[in-house]
């Protein structure tokens, strides 16, 4: 499984318009083949950042995710609506057996 996670933060007066377009991101990625999950939060420290979370199957699939037109669309609402972004992180995990 990959885990990707990043952040974005709104200009004053764009967090509305920036989170609408991150919702529908994610609403689009969660039908694509190999996603897991995906789902984008308000940070409750910094109310102007959304915070990603996503899991998906494996690498071929979040290349394929990076390949679609939707891409495009968050980036560009990210050039327009927001002040400072992340950089996207990685990581390769295995899912463990509950502990408890």
């Amino acid at each position: 499984m990959i885990i990707v996670t990043g952040s974005v933060t709104a200009k004053p007066g764009s967090f509305e318009a920036l989170l609408e377009a991150a919702q529908a991101h994610v609403h689009r990625s969660r039908s694509e083949g190999g996603c897991i999950s995906h789902a984008v939060r308000i940070d409750s420290e910094e109310p102007l950042k959304l915070v990603f979370f996503e899991e998906w199957r494996d690498m071929a699939a979040l290349q394929a995710h990076f390949a679609t037109p939707g891409i495009k669309k968050l980036l560009a609402a990210f050039r327009e609506h927001s002040c400072a972004s992340e950089k996207i992180t990685t990581y390769e995990a295995t899912k463990l057996p509950p502990i408890m």
